[in-house]
């Protein structure tokens, strides 16, 4: 809400709210106060104070744009906010536009400029840098040094992309990740892990797998992460990554194992805090030009550096760092380019919207077979193991239900948990989180029921149309051996119906998991293809979870990747 008080209320209303800062310039001088133009920043969390301090000597140097002063008031709020309102979006807005922006990372800028913001400057003044660090308790980093555990980008993405199921005791058990959605670290984050996997389709998995264990762990601002580095209830060996002036500001207040900066060993990236002009009328966007050369001037710089922060070419570091801090300059990653950044935060918002998803499991006798090289295990048992694994990569906010299927006694599916949000009971006490995983553990083929796999696809498929939720990704995930006994419809019915039910506006895709050899491929595939959705084959079970990633990061082109050939 925007304020207008007189110089006696200000103190007022600074105390009640600490998020809003109004200094007004002395009476008199080389401009009139009598009509000001009033400027309004909006600030990223943790470069606000610094601004704001920035704002009241400004003020006081009684600036002029056509003979009136300018006077700039700073307001600390959200990047994601900001980028809402200068798109012109209708909910999680600001109540007025501001004049002037400082994001924590010139990727929101380039995206508001991709979005169709309009009003803004064409470039855009960097106010102050900071470098991504691993940030840990200083007793885990001496342990870690003993152990000559470098830190590294691989350690975003979760132990299941390096052969393991959970880490080492050498490393840490958690690398947590800012909210790319929010904060500018995160941005930068999946960036990172974008440039150290490369491209094709092993990479496409490797960063689903990063971007669903990210989610599970990610907090919304820096403080809150620093601030569970602490906390040693779950996590023993917690590391976070957040820009090396949050650590500097954590810092401040003593601590007897207080947290340090690392440096990953493959090279770092810069935050930069740029400033850009958003308004459209004159005066204010004079006034808001001025600001902006104002936040580089020596005295600023000065400000920014006694902040935590480095300067703005990266070249001075803060002072006082500290011995937690590394004095020397960060090696940064060449080959992580503004584009790579940009194509990073895409992949994300494909990749991490929540999930709509039905599981439907094929408990016939094809599942009942014992699956090469698992001592005897049916292909059912050890796919069922390999979605317990798949089931960490999904966050809480997914929404998840699961059928098994084949023909008995008249029916061909039977409901288990019914479509619904995780971390909600399904009824009883018992939410479905903890009744899915329980499923992995206890579910069977019968070696002695027919396949209905073609009926459940078509059930399923509209369980999940019924259910459609526009703001997830919607999708019908089959574990299959791949074969339908005839006890049901026809493969050529199943296809007629789900072309003509299939709705691209609000397309639900069939993904299927198969396993072995014996499996109706060309059937299947047809299936995938009409819903634009996708079939995967696994011959060993080592390539079960590769198979699971792949279907996720069917996202990263999902409406227009290519068909199931």
């Amino acid at each position: 809400m925007r304020l207008r008080l007189s110089l006696a209320a200000v103190a007022v209303v600074v105390a009640l709210i600490g998020s809003l800062v109004l200094v007004f310039g002395r009476e008199g001088g080389a401009c009139s106060g009598r009509d000001p133009v009033l400027v309004d920043v909006a600030a990223a969390v943790d470069i606000a104070p610094t601004v704001m301090e920035a704002a009241g000597r400004f003020n006081q140097s009684k600036t002029g744009v056509e003979g009136r002063c300018v006077l700039v008031q700073v307001t600390e709020q959200p990047p994601a906010t900001v980028l809402r309102t200068l798109i012109g979006d209708t909910a999680g807005v600001l109540s007025e536009r501001p004049d002037g922006w400082i994001a924590d990372s010139s990727a929101w800028i380039r995206l508001a400029r991709k979005q169709g913001a309009g009003d803004l400057a064409g470039t855009e003044t960097v106010m102050a840098t900071s470098p991504l660090v691993f940030a840990t308790r200083k007793s885990l980093a001496q342990r870690f040094a003993v152990d000559k555990t470098d830190m590294n980008w691989r350690m975003v993405f979760p132990a299941t992309t390096r052969g393991r199921i959970k880490p080492t005791e050498k490393e840490p058990d958690v690398v947590r990740v800012p909210d790319p959605s929010l904060a500018g670290a995160g941005i930068a984050t999946v960036a990172a892990a974008r440039d150290v996997v490369g491209t094709g389709p092993e990479a496409d998995r490797s960063l689903t797998a990063f971007v669903r264990w990210a989610q599970a762990g990610s907090a919304p601002d820096y403080r809150t992460m620093l601030a569970a580095v602490d906390d040693r209830s779950f996590w023993k060996r917690p590391v976070v990554i957040v820009p090396e002036q949050s650590v500097w500001v954590h810092n401040r207040l003593p601590s007897g194992d207080p947290v340090v900066a690392l440096h990953p060993r493959e090279g770092t990236i810069n935050l930069d805090y740029p400033y850009v002009v958003t308004s459209a009328d004159r005066a204010k966007a004079s006034g808001s030009r001025a600001f902006a050369a104002w936040l580089r001037s020596p005295e600023t710089q000065d400000a920014v550096r006694r902040a935590g922060f480095r300067s703005a070419d990266g070249t001075q570091g803060p002072y006082s760092p500290g011995p937690d801090i590394p004095t020397e300059a960060p090696r940064t990653r060449p080959t992580i380019l503004p584009q790579m950044i940009d194509d990073a935060l895409e992949a994300w918002s494909r990749l991490a919207p929540p999930t709509n998803i039905l599981v439907l499991a094929d408990t016939s006798r094809h599942m009942a077979q014992p699956i090469r090289g698992e001592s005897g295990k049916s292909k059912l048992t050890v796919a069922l193991e390999a979605a317990r694994l798949g089931l960490q990569l999904f966050p809480n906010s997914t929404q998840m239900g699961m059928w098994e299927f084949a023909a008995a006694k008249g029916r061909n599916h039977r409901e288990h948990v019914r479509l619904g949000p995780i971390m909600e009971a399904d009824g009883g006490q018992v939410i479905r989180r903890s009744r899915l995983e329980e499923l992995t553990r206890t579910l069977r083929a019968d070696p002695k029921l027919s396949s209905s796999l073609y009926d459940a696809i078509l059930a399923g498929f509209r369980e999940v149309t019924d259910a459609y939720d526009e703001k997830m990704n919607n999708t019908l995930l089959v574990i299959t051996a791949g074969r339908d006994d005839g006890t049901g419809m026809s493969s050529g019915k199943l296809l007629r119906a789900l072309r003509e039910e299939w709705n691209p506006q609000h397309p639900v895709q069939i993904v299927v998991l198969a396993f072995g050899d014996d499996l109706d491929r060309a059937t299947l595939a047809q299936v995938a293809g009409v819903t634009n959705g996708s079939l995967h084959v696994a011959q060993q079970p080592s390539e079960i979870i590769d198979v699971f990633l792949s279907a996720l990061a069917r996202r990263l082109c999902h409406p227009t990747c290519r068909r199931t050939p």
